[in-house]
Order: structure tokens, then C-alpha cells, then sequence
């Protein structure tokens, strides 16, 4: 490892790196081994790791997982205190060490000190972080749930609110609803009803629960997916309580924070919020599957602004319609903000003068939200129809499975509504129909094979140019593969493990099958997103390569797994449909 390329040593001058190079220690450790304890003896040398991989741990559980180039040991070098956090190596380890009075030394290089003053401050909020996000959503619950009667009047739910210091009330009947003070504002005042309004004609039912031994970054995606800010929680039948966005997270960034903000936020901002948050998420362990949710959520929030902010100006629509997503974003799989992909589906033909002001509306402020406009024109500036046109353009495709027209199937499949009152039924139940044709499912097994894995004899890794093509060689070939396999298996499910779960559950696809690709999905995305986040903190554009040298050897050794889990189904996929 040249020291030169490892942040902050890159921008020190020639001759300080010389002396780091002649004073750093070299040191093995092998797997299992705890290089500092927590709790234990303050460190005495700042330590960076050359090959392999060490684990953060608080406790018993880990925190982080650093690979070559990071350094660890300094947060307890800098407050002279015993470490905050373990430090056990994953599997033989080599680190470079230098004695803590080099490490002051560093200190007086200001690049450096900031550098080392600033991972202090992350190592230190990331402890805490881990520990919230993980903590089972019941914790947060204060008291118990309070009810009032659906002939009860608003009027009186307001009074009881108010009494109570609370924002929601659990609406009494079955199934169990929800009035908020949200409810209250939007059903009530704005629609001018009067004060003896019946509870039960202004509450949401039936109400979206959750067990109260959800995690906590769960409980958060499902929240910001769903657009809601109070959350009932329940141990079997039971409601224990209610839980409120402004009970999550109070002293750090909390993406229902950001959801209440996009009604509001200057579009020029949305992007650079997200990122942060992405990042924020990403390093307190959130799986990667959940930060998607999460973008989606935000996402879908941006849309209905626009929407909404479209029909103010414009008048109300003259017909019912839908707003749809798809691509990554209608598979809720989008981590950061890649290229739009929607489309208009409007209940009858006509209407142009009022719906092409709109879809240019919406397009022009996601792009200026920093969602840039797709390359192939899949947007609803372009891709606007009525309902029946859909459903007979959808069924020409599968009739007819050319080229194009299996590329478009293949984009537009992922769809998911976002913004309109029209029912997409319709449209899905064609897809439902026309995947029982073999003829058509024959080219979408034939596409699925399109992008293999980077393997070549005896299984090794080829690269291109030393970089490996996530998206093209892992990523695009598990989505295609769980299209396939959920609509063999009938299903609509639209997120790529659900889509492998439905398959294994149907018999469609082997359980082991799916659940190699499943894990498989989730590592390549989590690496992606890790260099896409480093790539913008570099100031750098985010890609779809990483360096293959730059893996530590466990992540090679799972890319390398991966790979095989998608060449294994490819070629059973290949046998069923005789595909050469």
C-alpha cells in the first residue's frame, strides 16, 4: 500500500511521508484476534490497516467494518481514555502502526488534524447511531394509547388532544382507526366542516401498524414510505402505544425530518439532502434494501408536491389519473438519485391541454430536484396515454416480444403509482395475462441472460481495466432473473426480493436459488452505494465500477460467491427454456 494515495497521508509533503514510512511498524494479526479492547488499556499507536479486514464492535455487536486504507485507534489517542469501541480482526489482518508520538506529530499538519478531529466526532456519533437505529420502536412508546368513539365530534377529539398534549387519538371500531391533528387541519378545516363532525367520518381506517419489536431503522422506512408521522404499535393484537415522527431520532438526522421539509424545500437542495442522508444511514448499518425504501419514500413525496402543486395552478384535473414510477424507483432499490423514469396513464383520451402542462411540470422539478431527465425519454413528458391504450400497448408487447418492445415490457413492468386517484388494476392484470404466454416469457428468459457475471476460465474474475461493472454484471442480472421468475409465479410483487421470496414460496424458483441471489443483490448494491458515497465525498461523479483490487479479500470472496450464484441461475434458466 503506498501511503501517498491513503487520505489525509496524500496531501502531506514528500519528506513527512518519509518519515511515516520509516517509522511505521508493520503487524499481523490473525483472524479472531482483538487488536484493542473496549473499556480496556487507552491505545498507544494509531493503526492502519493494510490487508484484511477489522470489525468496530460495540460489545458483542459490530458497529463498523474497516478494510484497507482506514485507520482506527486515534479516537483514544486524542482523549487519552480507553477505547469507546472494540477492535477484533474479521480474518488475518496486516496493519501498519505508528507510536502515539508520531501520531501528534501528524497532528501538526492541518489537513491531518482535521481529518483525525472529524473521524472522532463520526466514530463517536456513529456509536450512538448503531444503537438507536437497532433499538427495538416499542422503547420510544411513553404511554398508553387513547381512544375516543367514532360518534364522538372533532370537536371533542380536538378538546381531548389538547388536554392530553398528544396529536392523535386511536379511533375506536372495527378495524381500528387513526385521527391526527394532520387529519384535523386537512378533513376538517381546509374542507370547511363544522366542529360537530363525526370522528368516525374524518379518521384513516384501517390504520397501518407495526410489532412493537420492529427495529427502529424498519420502522423508519416503512414511515417514510407510507408518508404517515404518527406509527401504532401493537404486541400481537394489542395496541401499546403510538409512536410520532417527533419521538425518532430527536438529535440526528431523521428522514421524516427531510419528508416534512421536501413539502417546503427549495428543489435545488433536494439532491444534497438526500446524499447526506443516504450517507448518514449507510454508516450507522442500515441495510442497503432500507435506505431505498426510504429514497423511494422521499421521492414519492417530491412527486405529489409537484402534482399538487400542478393542479393548483392548473385547476382540478378533468379526469381521473395516475402518475406512475419504474425502473430502480418503482422497485423502491434507488439509493441515490440516478435518472427519472415515469409516465401519466389518464382515464380517457383527450385532455392534453391540461396534462402536458403537468407532466412537463412535474418532469422539469425533479430535474431541477437534481433527478435528471432519462436518456431514453421514459418520462411523462413523453409516455402520456389513457388507461385502454395502456392496457393494449402492454398487450401488444407481449404479443409480440421484438427488441424494442421486450426493452420497454422490461422497464415498464416495475411500475408502481404514486400520485392520481386511477386504478392501475387494469393494467397490472394484463401483465398477470400476458406472462402465461411462453412465447413471450421465452424472449424474458432470453433477456434475463443478456448480462453474465465477469467470470472466465476456472471461475476467476475478469475485469475491465482493473474495474468491475456492478450494475451491468451483477445487479441488472438478479432484477431481470426476479422479473422472470415472480411472473411465472403470478405474482406483482415489485421489489427484487420479493420477487425471489415469491418465486421460492410458489415453486417457481429453488429456495436456495433465491436466497443466494437475494443475498447476493444485497451485497452488490451495499458495495455500489459505498463507492458512489465516497466518489461524491472526493467530489467526484458517482459509477457503477469499482476498483476489483480495492475489495478486501472477504468482500472478493463474496463478489466471487455472488457471481457464481448468478452464473448457476443463468444456466438452469438456460436448460428450462433451451437457451443456448
Amino acid at each position: 500500500m503506498e501511503l501517498r494515495r491513503v487520505p489525509p497521508l496524500d496531501v502531506l509533503p514528500e519528506e513527512a511521508l518519509e518519515r511515516l514510512e520509516a517509522q511505521g511498524e508493520r503487524v499481523a494479526y490473525p483472524g479472531g484476534s482483538e487488536i484493542l479492547v473496549q473499556g480496556g488499556e487507552p491505545a498507544r499507536h494509531l493503526y492502519l490497516v493494510v490487508r484484511g479486514q477489522v470489525a468496530l464492535k460495540d460489545g458483542e455487536r459490530p458497529v463498523e467494518v474497516l478494510g484497507p486504507g482506514r485507520f482506527f485507534g486515534f479516537p483514544s489517542l486524542l482523549l487519552g481514555e480507553p477505547p469507546a469501541l472494540g477492535v477484533e480482526a474479521l480474518e488475518a489482518v496486516e496493519v501498519l502502526r505508528w507510536p502515539k508520538e508520531v501520531f501528534f506529530w501528524l497532528l501538526t499538519f492541518p489537513k491531518a488534524a482535521r481529518f483525525f478531529v472529524e473521524g472522532l466526532g463520526e466514530r463517536t456519533r456513529l456509536q450512538g447511531l448503531r444503537a438507536s437505529l437497532f433499538t427495538p420502536i416499542g422503547r420510544l412508546v411513553r404511554r398508553p394509547p387513547l381512544f375516543i368513539a367514532p360518534s364522538a365530534t372533532v370537536e371533542e377529539a380536538a378538546r381531548k388532544m389538547a388536554q392530553e398534549g398528544v396529536s392523535s387519538l386511536l379511533v375506536e371500531g372495527e378495524p381500528l382507526g387513526i385521527l391526527t391533528d394532520r387529519d384535523l387541519r386537512n378533513r376538517v378545516l381546509a374542507q370547511g366542516r363544522p366542529p360537530s363532525t363525526p370522528v368516525g367520518a374524518v379518521a384513516t381506517r384501517p390504520l397501518f401498524a407495526l410489532p412493537a419489536d420492529t427495529p427502529l431503522y424498519e420502522a423508519l422506512a416503512a414511515m417514510v414510505e407510507r408518508g404517515i408521522h404518527h406509527l401504532v404499535l401493537r404486541e400481537g393484537e394489542r395496541v401499546v402505544g403510538v409512536v410520532t415522527h417527533t419521538n425518532l431520532l430527536p438529535s440526528m438526522e431523521n428522514p421524516l425530518v427531510l419528508l416534512r421539509k421536501v413539502e417546503r424545500l427549495e428543489l435545488s437542495r433536494y439532491a444534497e439532502e438526500v446524499a447526506r442522508l443516504v450517507g448518514h444511514l449507510f454508516r450507522g448499518g442500515v441495510a442497503p434494501w432500507d435506505i431505498g425504501r426510504v429514497v423511494a419514500g422521499l421521492n414519492d413525496a417530491l412527486i405529489k408536491r409537484l402534482l399538487k402543486e400542478g393542479e393548483t395552478r392548473l385547476g382540478p384535473p378533468p379526469v381521473p389519473y395516475s402518475f406512475m414510477v419504474f425502473g430502480s424507483e418503482g422497485r423502491r432499490e434507488q439509493a441515490l438519485l440516478t435518472d427519472q423514469d415515469n409516465a401519466l396513464v389518464l382515464a380517457e383520451e383527450g385532455h392534453e391541454a391540461y396534462f402536458a402542462p403537468l407532466a412537463e411540470a412535474v418532469v422539469g422539478g425533479l430535474i431541477q430536484a437534481g433527478i435528471p431527465e432519462c436518456k431514453g425519454g421514459y418520462m411523462a413528458t413523453r409516455w402520456r396515454m389513457p388507461l385502454k391504450e395502456w392496457v393494449e400497448t402492454f398487450q401488444r408487447w407481449m404479443e409480440a416480444p421484438e427488441p424494442q418492445a421486450l426493452l420497454e415490457t422490461q422497464i415498464f413492468f416495475d411500475l408502481r403509482p404514486v400520485g392520481g386517484s386511477l386504478s392501475l388494476e387494469p393494467l397490472e392484470a394484463a401483465i398477470l395475462q400476458g406472462a402465461k404466454r411462453g412465447v413471450f416469457l421465452y424472449h424474458l428468459a432470453q433477456a434475463a441472460l443478456e448480462f453474465r457475471p465477469p467470470l472466465g476460465l476456472l471461475g476467476r474474475v475478469r475485469t475491465e481495466g482493473g474495474f468491475i461493472d456492478l450494475k451491468r454484471h451483477a445487479l441488472a442480472p438478479i432484477v431481470a432473473l426476479a422479473r422472470l421468475y415472480a411472473l411465472m409465479a403470478g405474482s406483482l410483487a415489485k421489489g427484487t426480493g420479493e420477487r425471489l421470496r415469491a418465486a421460492a414460496q410458489r415453486g417457481i424458483l429453488s429456495p436456495e436459488g433465491a436466497e443466494r441471489l437475494e443475498e447476493a443483490f444485497g451485497f452488490f448494491f451495499g458495495l455500489r452505494l459505498r463507492a458512489q458515497l465516497q466518489a461524491l465525498e472526493e467530489g467526484k461523479p458517482p459509477e457503477n465500477r469499482v476498483r476489483w483490487d480495492a475489495l478486501s479479500p472477504g468482500e472478493r470472496r463474496r463478489a466471487l460467491e455472488g457471481f457464481r450464484a448468478i452464473q448457476e441461475v443463468q444456466e438452469s434458466t438456460a436448460i428450462r427454456f433451451q437457451l443456448r
